[in-house]
């Protein structure tokens, strides 16, 4: 398709852009209302994707996408506490096993993605990352993979992920808020103005300092953030909207990337990431299942917290289905750094296993 010509009847790049702005957000609060996995992103990149397709010629800065990925990472930080830190250290030996046993069965899906998939090596070692879907996105297009096909995979997984831990939830005979949970997912309440600009601060400097360091822009507002609230110098302050802001500019920046032979690819491919997640999210319930006979947990606690999602998601399930939240949080936030740091060392070893 061919892009947009300019002419007087053709919208300028500021029209263009205010369209973009209002769309994405329409989209992403309508799709957060209904309660939609990940909407608030989700909404965003849809409605960018469509731009890119019919040949807007956007592009959102690169410090924008940053930025995202910073508040973002401040988020994560908030959920990391000294009770969540309480339950690791009680049961370090259940949870290192059970991260590792999720990363190696992530990279076994992502062998099996390549080989009978059709999806190139170094998109499905970044795709099939179990968790930490916006570093991961990163950390692809510092790699050379394509970011808009490990977001897709990442996304698609994330809602796979989440109707199946409410299924499971269901039939355990557990009870689930889903519009109530959804909603939490991004909402810090109590927000203070001085509050709100130490945690900016902390983003700002996160993002210059992680610069050069890849996935830098969300570990190091994260591991600052992570510090300075265990040691009570700071009080994490992210309003609803600041989040929205962060979920849409990521969303839209990879969307923006977005073209018709990416679109059809996609596509083309989306049973096959679809299946993969099927197939990882099955694997990791029955480690779970193993898990939970053998530490005498419960199972659905011990299946939220191996579960391959989002660790605000699971969190959110885990508080409305009364589950052992500090069990889910520990071991969610501990296959998180897991990923994060050996993201790049699983990708070559796949890469390598199926390159000829």
């Amino acid at each position: 398709m061919q892009p947009l010509e300019s002419g007087p009847t053709s919208p300028s790049p500021l029209g263009r852009w205010l369209a973009l702005i209002a769309c994405a957000g329409g989209a992403g609060q309508l799709l957060h209302a209904l309660a939609i996995p990940a909407g608030l992103f989700l909404g965003p990149m849809l409605v960018a994707i469509a731009f890119g397709v019919t040949g807007a010629e956007l592009q959102l800065p690169k410090q924008v996408f940053r930025f995202g990925q910073g508040c973002v990472g401040l988020m994560v930080a908030h959920s990391v506490t000294w009770s969540v830190l309480a339950s690791l250290a009680q049961s370090w030996h259940v949870m290192l096993l059970a991260t590792l046993l999720t990363v190696v069965l992530s990279a076994v899906v992502g062998l099996a993605t390549v080989r009978f998939g059709g999806i190139s090596a170094t998109t499905a070692a970044w795709g099939t990352a179990p968790g930490a879907a916006s570093a991961m996105v990163s950390m692809a297009e510092e790699n050379g993979a394509d970011p808009r096909v490990v977001a897709t995979m990442q996304y698609v997984r994330v809602v796979c992920v989440v109707m199946i831990g409410a299924l499971v939830s269901h039939l355990l005979g557990a009870n689930t808020a889903g519009g109530q949970a959804v909603s939490a997912a991004i909402s810090l309440h109590g927000v203070q103005p001085m509050q709100l600009l130490a945690s900016l601060a902390v983003i700002l400097v996160g993002v210059v300092a992680g610069s050069r360091i890849p996935a830098g822009a969300l570990l190091l507002p994260l591991i600052l953030g992570t510090v300075l609230q265990l040691a009570g110098v700071l009080v994490i302050s992210l309003p609803d909207w600041l989040l929205a802001f962060a979920y849409g500019a990521i969303g839209c920046y990879i969307g923006l990337r977005f073209d018709r032979q990416t679109v059809d690819y996609v596509w083309r491919r989306l049973p096959t990431m679809i299946i993969g997640a099927v197939v990882l999210i099955m694997l990791c319930a029955g480690c779970a299942w193993l898990l939970a006979r053998a530490t005498g947990s419960d199972f659905l606690s011990m299946y939220l917290a191996t579960s391959p999602g989002g660790l605000d998601t699971m969190a959110i399930i885990a508080v409305e289905t009364h589950a052992d939240v500090g069990l889910v949080l520990a071991m969610q936030t501990l296959r998180l750094f897991g990923v994060i740091l050996t993201g790049a060392y699983c990708a070559r070893q796949i890469i390598r296993l199926t390159t000829p």
